[in-house]
Order: structure tokens, then sequence, then C-alpha cells
């Protein structure tokens, strides 16, 4: 078994805590959202109980990452800083009531596993973290959009000229 495949349950059960460093070149999900696959996410994983003795595990990630900005094309460094809790049912029946019993928007009710790869909910953490449209706050080079504005005839023009005077 993996170091990283873990019985989700069990986990839980003895307050179990994992942390570690991983390439974002390792994470090939997130790489391949990324503009380079250079950085490292930070992560940990604390095992535990809600209030109500539901298994729970709370998974951070935090790390800088390089995203293609959605409006310059140019590549911007973005940091994530994200940490969620997971609750664990036992099937999807005993998720969905765990999730109506909570009623919390904020704790994602999941199905456990007793061969869990925390890599793979980790990259998850990650991938949620990133925005939807990445951007710079202020593009840096402008240059390329500009030229596309200056460049581009406004489709009203050739209607002006059909208007009667």
């Amino acid at each position: 078994m993996s170091a990283f495949v873990i019985d989700a349950f069990e986990f839980c059960r003895n307050n179990g805590y994992r942390e570690g460093v991983t390439p974002v070149a390792e994470m090939t999900r997130l790489a391949a959202d990324c503009a380079d696959p250079s950085g490292e996410i930070t992560w940990s994983i604390q095992g535990g109980q809600t209030k109500q003795g539901y298994p729970s595990m709370t998974l951070s990630v935090e790390g800088t990452v390089n995203l293609v900005c959605q409006r310059c094309l140019g590549p911007f460094a973005y940091h994530i800083d994200s940490s969620t809790m997971l609750v664990l049912g036992k099937d999807d029946a005993d998720a969905d009531e765990i999730e109506e019993i909570l009623d919390d928007e904020s704790i994602d009710v999941i199905v456990g596993s007793h061969e869990a790869d925390i890599r793979q909910l980790l990259e998850d953490e990650a991938l949620l973290a990133l925005p939807q449209a990445p951007k710079h706050e202020v593009c840096p080079d402008t240059k390329l959009i500009d030229s596309l504005k200056s460049d581009k005839v406004s489709p009203f023009a050739a209607l002006k000229s059909l208007k009667p005077e």
C-alpha cells in the first residue's frame, strides 16, 4: 500500500495527521491548469470527528503556482491558501443524510474509503482554490491588448456610413 493511501475512517478515528510538500509537476491535473509546472504545494491533512461524531478530515493546501492571465495571456504568480473540512459517509445514502443533518454549505460531505489516496484529495483542494478566470490585478504589458483594440474596426463604423444625413 502506498504511503499516500489511507483507510480514511481509521485515519479519522485515530486523529491521524500528515503533512508534506509536493511539487506542482507531480500534481498532473493542477500542472495542466498552470502556465508551467514549477512551484510546490505545502499540505496537511488532519483526521478527527465533527461535534456530531461523524468522521472528518481537514485538508489544507498552500503554495504559489504560475497561471495564465486571461486578459493579457501572460503568466503570473497566484498564491493558493485554502482549507476545507470533509465529512465522510459510508455510502451515497449515508453522505446525503449527513449533509442534510449538518446543513452547512461550508462543509463537504463525501463518501469515505478504506483505500483513499490523499494525493487526489489534496490536488482536488488545490484545483478548487484556483480562480475560474485568472488574471492580473493590473496587466504589466498591455501592448498586445492595445494593438488588438486599435487595429480592430468597430462593426458599427460600417453602419454609420449607411445612415442618411
